[in-house]
C-alpha cells in the first residue's frame, strides 16, 4: 500500500507542469526526500539545494543562527545539525508546519524553535550571532533579468531587509540570484557604518552556477 502511495505521488508530482521540472532534482533538495519531506509548490523552486546549505551552515557552526525566510526548510535543517540553535521565522505557517515536518524526518526538529510572522516586525525582539537572509525571488522569472536587482526581493527591498538586519547582528549572510548586480551588494557592506567585511560566494551544482551568497561580517575585533 505504501509502495503505492508513493508511486502515485510521483506520477502527480511528475506530471504535474509547476513541480515536473524540478522533480528530478528532489534528491539534490533533500538527500532524505523518500523518508517523508513535504513541500508546497513554492518550495520546489525556492528551497536551497543541500549541499550548499551544508556549506552555509558550516560557516556558522556553534553560532546562535536567525533564518528569518525559512519556508519549507532546506537551511534552517542544516543550521540545526551544527549551530548552537535556530531560529527558523516564516509568515506562512503552512510552511512553518512543513518544515517542523522535514527538520523530524532529519530528526533535528528539538533543535530549532519555529516563529510564524514578519521577520520585519519581529525584529526588535530577536538576537542571534549570525542572520540568514534567503527571501523570496520573486519566482522562476528571476533568471530572465540581466542584472538582478536588490528591490526586487520580496517582501520588502533588499537595502530595508539589510537595515534591519543590521540592527540585530553585522554578521549576515544573503542567499541570491546568480545574475545578482554585485557592485549593490558591495555598496551595502561600504556604506554600512562601520563599513563590513564582504565575502562572495559561487554556488554550483554539478558545474553550474545556482546562486550567489554574500557573507558580510564586523571588520572591528
Amino acid at each position: 500500500m505504501k509502495k503505492e502511495a508513493e508511486s502515485l505521488i510521483e506520477k502527480e508530482h511528475g506530471t504535474n507542469p509547476k513541480i515536473s521540472r524540478y522533480w528530478i532534482q528532489r534528491y539534490d533538495l533533500f538527500s532524505k526526500y523518500d523518508q517523508g519531506i513535504e513541500m508546497d509548490e513554492e518550495g520546489w523552486y525556492s528551497v536551497t539545494p543541500e549541499e550548499i546549505a551544508i556549506k552555509q551552515a558550516e560557516r556558522c557552526r556553534g553560532k546562535v543562527v536567525i533564518d528569518c525566510f525559512s519556508g519549507v526548510g532546506g537551511n534552517t535543517i542544516q543550521f540545526a545539525k551544527v549551530c548552537s540553535s535556530v531560529i527558523a521565522i516564516d509568515i506562512d505557517p503552512m510552511k512553518i508546519a512543513l518544515a517542523m515536518n522535514n527538520a523530524k524526518v532529519y530528526g533535528v526538529a528539538n533543535r530549532i524553535d519555529f516563529v510564524t510572522g514578519d521577520f520585519m516586525q519581529l525584529a526588535p525582539s530577536l538576537k542571534g550571532d549570525v542572520l540568514f537572509l534567503s527571501p523570496p525571488w520573486g519566482g522562476p522569472t528571476y533568471s530572465k533579468v540581466e542584472s538582478y536587482k536588490l528591490d526586487m526581493l520580496l517582501p520588502r527591498d533588499g537595502y530595508s531587509l539589510f537595515q534591519t538586519a543590521l540592527s540585530i547582528t553585522p554578521n549576515i549572510i544573503m542567499f541570491l540570484p546568480k545574475n545578482i548586480d554585485l557592485a549593490q551588494l558591495e555598496e551595502l557592506a561600504c556604506l554600512s557604518s562601520p563599513p563590513l567585511t564582504l565575502e562572495i560566494e559561487e554556488n554550483s551544482i554539478g558545474g553550474e552556477i545556482k546562486a550567489i551568497t554574500a557573507y558580510f561580517s564586523s571588520n572591528v575585533v
